[in-house]
């Protein structure tokens, strides 16, 4: 029974068929449905959406919407996860390669090469103008840090005018934190609908995508190297991990969700999370875009709320409460063809760094 229903409908919780939709709808509104009912739709026990009524087993209940919604962002959270640590391990190969030397192989006639180290800032720089000049649709970023600097909003902006001006549309994401700089929000005014940002808790290293045919990613920890990846196969991966971010990110214009537990912000639910797995002040700052000063407030602050009298008490307060599991936001529909450009930046262009970071 479970096979033929997952042959008849190849599907999960975040796109029902219609009969599916239907039914668990009517369920929502009606607080159960008749089992009867729900025998031509055989996905919606397989996904957990209905279960049996203990007080009348002819009668099946919904799984709250709320429930669904959380397992699901938890779900593409560890294919994220996932991908973050794939391509780690690819970047980590790439520059261990690089550094063995040996003749490189020649460029098949008319391409380029699939894969290209840059060494240097003049070098970076370099190659980000020459795709800047190339670009005729799209530029996806990604910006790990915190709030832009002016100077690195501004060095570029006639770059991005260009683009604007070709009819490039630019979609960048950002850390929640970035939210809080006045010249990021100058500079998307400025830009117009010709750019569109949103922010999540913590982003991957730094990503530049454009037209999807070509990106760049830094290659070494100081980023004074970046590889510049041109092979269609490691740009559409690239892509995906974007779009997947892009799904779970918040508009910049929105605001974030409400946290969890009363008295604990935004920034606490993160560090919670990213406490309860283990990580030092370090790399929490790090990877939420904020200075190590700040981070230590914040749970100096959480511990206070959660009544904890020291690190190991705080540890057992987080998970009990439930804020050891990362929580991104709402899931934010794509379009059809979202693909489809929009968000400041461009190598070089304001809101926008190259991957050395300068």
């Amino acid at each position: 029974m479970a096979g033929h229903g997952a042959e008849e409908h190849p599907h999960g919780a975040d796109r029902l068929c219609g009969a599916g939709d239907r039914v668990y709808s009517r369920a929502v509104r009606r607080g159960r449905v008749a089992r009867r009912d729900a025998e031509p739709v055989p996905c919606l026990l397989e996904l957990a959406l209905l279960h049996p009524d203990p007080d009348d087993m002819d009668w099946l209940v919904p799984t709250s919407p709320q429930e669904v919604m959380t397992r699901l962002l938890r779900g593409l959270y560890d294919e994220v996860s996932a991908s973050r640590h794939r391509m780690g391990s690819a970047v980590a190969a790439f520059e261990w390669y690089a550094g063995l030397g040996g003749p490189a192989p020649a460029p098949l006639a008319g391409e380029g090469a699939a894969i290209r180290v840059l060494d240097g800032p003049a070098r970076i720089q370099a190659a980000l103008d020459e795709a800047t000049e190339a670009c005729t649709t799209e530029v996806l970023t990604v910006q790990p840090g915190g709030i832009r600097r002016e100077h690195e909003l501004s060095e570029g902006l006639h770059r991005a005018l260009a683009l604007r001006g070709r009819g490039v549309r630019m979609r960048d994401l950002y850390n929640h934190v970035a939210r809080h700089g006045q010249g990021l929000l100058n500079y998307l005014e400025l830009m117009g609908d010709a750019v569109e940002a949103r922010t999540l808790d913590e982003v991957v290293d730094r990503l530049i995508l454009f037209d999807r045919t070509v990106a760049f990613i830094p290659a070494n920890s100081d980023r004074t190297m970046a590889l510049e990846l041109r092979h269609p196969a490691l740009t559409a991966y690239l892509v995906t991990v974007f779009e997947r971010l892009w799904r779970l990110a918040v508009p910049l214009t929105a605001a974030l969700p409400d946290p969890r537990v009363e008295g604990v912000s935004h920034r606490e639910q993160a560090i919670a999370a990213l406490l309860a797995e283990g990580h030092q002040d370090a790399v929490i700052a790090e990877r939420l875009g904020i200075s190590v000063r700040t981070c230590r407030t914040h749970i100096a602050r959480l511990s206070e709320t959660l009544g904890a009298a020291s690190r190991t008490q705080l540890g057992v307060r987080i998970a009990q409460v439930g804020l050891d599991v990362p929580f991104s936001g709402a899931a934010v529909s794509v379009p059809s063809g979202a693909g489809g450009p929009a968000g400041p930046g461009s190598p070089g262009v304001p809101g926008q760094e190259s991957p050395s970071g300068r």
